[in-house]
């Protein structure tokens, strides 16, 4: 354990409440990737902004939601893990097309609630196996529709444990990537929506039975691994290069969508990452094509 995430340096108050040396295999959808150094789950926002005010300015901080789109390494995450999911659930309508959303609420359920409400386009929330701090985190989408273009303003908290609310305008925003201010995280957002009376759960479980018809739903996946290069999908690369079924140790690239990477019960991160990099270097020696990943990867190797 690093030096930094010893508990005489938390204040009281939290110091009983920090987990210390968590496996960060129990917290992603990989269920993989070692230890972190200390594991704090905040009550809610007042808590999580006290937690990180007494916080060492020396002690990294890495924020995670449901764990989906993350891969930690077989070393583990020094400093301080601070899940969400949980805490900054907050899910009200503030107006005919206005929602409040915090940061630790499933996407799956913005997409459900929403229906209930009469509010679209929505439903591609469904698709997103995450929560919307990671969604606007990294302007995630699914079924032609993204995060972004529904924000209207967020709600970030800095390193001081200060809260703030920031316009889309002063954030860069595209295609799976989001740059804004150094040393923020997102706690919530307004979004806003179209009045869509005639949208039911008939409509959702359709898009639903889709994605179960085309991803390996229930398996260990993180979601999408590469991000799509303009004009063409990653899938489509990863299977014409001959991909589909590709094993490194207990980690495969689906057979059912290629740019899903299967944990079959006991792959390290060392062998999923191993795995990413073999697939970008085998489409671009077959298709000359430099596929990104759009999964985060992050702590140390083993």
């Amino acid at each position: 354990m690093s030096v930094l995430a010893r508990p005489h340096r938390l204040a009281p108050e939290y110091a009983t409440r920090v987990l210390y040396d968590v496996p960060m295999s129990k917290h992603t959808s990989w269920h993989a990737g070692g230890p972190a150094d200390m594991f704090f789950i905040p009550r809610d926002a007042g808590d999580l902004a006290g937690f990180i005010r007494q916080l060492p300015a020396a002690v990294p901080v890495l924020w995670i939601g449901l764990g989906s789109n993350l891969l930690v390494r077989d070393g583990g995450v020094r400093g301080a893990v601070v899940s969400t999911h949980g805490a900054l659930g907050a899910l009200e309508r503030l107006s005919a097309t206005r929602i409040d959303v915090g940061a630790g609420v499933p996407c799956a359920r913005i997409a459900r609630q929403c229906v209930k409400w009469g509010l679209g386009p929505a439903e591609f929330f469904a698709g997103i196996p995450g929560t919307l701090g990671g969604a606007l985190a990294m302007n995630a989408g699914a079924f032609g529709g993204e995060t972004w273009r529904h924000v209207l303003e967020v709600d970030v908290l800095d390193r001081r444990g200060m809260r703030h609310t920031r316009r889309p305008a002063e954030y860069e925003i595209a295609y799976r990537h989001v740059k804004g201010p150094a040393d923020e995280w997102f706690v919530g957002a307004r979004l806003e929506f179209e009045r869509k009376p005639g949208i039911n759960d008939a409509a959702l479980r359709e898009l639903l039975e889709r994605r179960k018809q085309s991803q390996p739903i229930g398996e260990w996946s993180c979601g999408s691994v590469f991000t799509n290069p303009p004009g063409d999908h990653a899938a489509r690369l990863i299977d014409t290069a001959g991909l589909k079924g590709f094993r490194i140790g207990d980690a495969s690239v689906s057979m059912k969508h290629a740019n899903f990477i299967i944990n079959h019960g006991a792959a390290r991160a060392a062998d999923i990452e191993a795995l990413i990099e073999h697939i970008k270097r085998t489409v671009a020696q077959v298709h000359h094509v430099e596929l990104a990943t759009e999964v985060r990867i992050v702590g140390d190797p083993a």
